[in-house]
């Protein structure tokens, strides 16, 4: 009787293992598909929570007044306004929970979500941002905010940006895309009327559209020649979420690849030497 015990026992515990084993198998199986937006957890945990990047913003922008103080000390006589051109996103507002937000719900980039997140202004200004605007603005230096923001979030951008302090944003000054991405007749436009010192962003195009639709060699090379200007008139912000930098540069400006693409693509990139 008591060997028969033992025997059935043994068989359920065998069972119970089968069965565990078969449901740990399964489970795998689901958590080897990588999460949308899993590669990009520790570039937006840096962002939101490391005190060096909050060390970075405001090193930019104290050497941002720096470079201001000598454009304002070096102004001549009868020449145009002076004017600052900046972008919004990560050089301005911190869109990092909307990042958050994707990586929470497992879900990419789409416009619709861009848009809500858009209409609720709650994105919070960059450390050092909203200091420096207002001094250029104090100093009757012009500020322009030039964003690739689609132009039907023009009303809720304006309101983002009043609500957390920035000067004269409306829409004279707050100029979002139409029908292109590139930046250059924007900027061209505030050059009619004033004399740009200093420009503002987080992506390489928010300075010139020689980095526009570049790949990664092509703008780590005119980096290089244009390393003079950077901590100048070039100011840039640090943004490890997005970018030019990931999508023309890592993914070579597909948006076709799947995401298991998109996964061996990165590692490939990744240098050894």
């Amino acid at each position: 009787m008591k060997s028969t015990y033992i025997i059935v026992l043994g068989l359920i515990i065998l069972n119970f293992s089968c069965k565990t084993t078969v449901n740990t198998d399964t489970n795998n199986s689901v958590n080897n598909t990588v999460p949308k937006r899993e590669h990009t957890v520790q570039a937006l945990l840096w962002q939101q929570q490391s005190a060096e990047y909050k060390a970075l913003t405001h090193q930019a922008y104290n050497l941002a007044k720096m470079y201001l103080d000598n454009a304002l000390a070096n102004k001549k006589e009868n020449s145009k306004p002076l004017a600052i051109v900046t972008d919004i996103d990560e050089t301005v507002l911190d869109n990092s929970p909307y990042n958050a937000r994707m990586v929470k719900y497992d879900v990419d980039y789409t416009s619709s979500t861009w848009n809500a997140w858009g209409k609720e202004a709650k994105a919070k200004a960059v450390p050092g941002a909203l200091d420096f605007f207002n001094y250029a603005d104090s100093k009757g230096v012009a500020v322009y905010y030039i964003s690739n923001r689609k132009i039907i979030q023009l009303e809720e951008t304006i309101a983002n940006l009043k609500t957390k302090g920035f000067p004269k944003a409306n829409t004279n000054t707050v100029l979002l895309r139409t029908t292109t991405n590139g930046k250059e007749i924007r900027r061209n436009d505030v050059e009619k009327t004033h004399e740009i010192i200093m420009l503002l962003g987080d992506n390489l195009s928010d300075f010139s559209d020689l980095f526009d639709n570049q790949p990664t060699k092509k703008r780590n090379n005119l980096v290089e020649e244009l390393k003079s200007k950077f901590g100048k008139k070039f100011i840039v912000l640090p943004n490890p979420m997005y970018g030019d930098w990931e999508t023309k540069g890592i993914y070579e400006s597909s948006y076709k690849w799947s995401g298991k693409q998109k996964d061996s693509i990165r590692k490939s990139k990744l240098r050894l030497h």
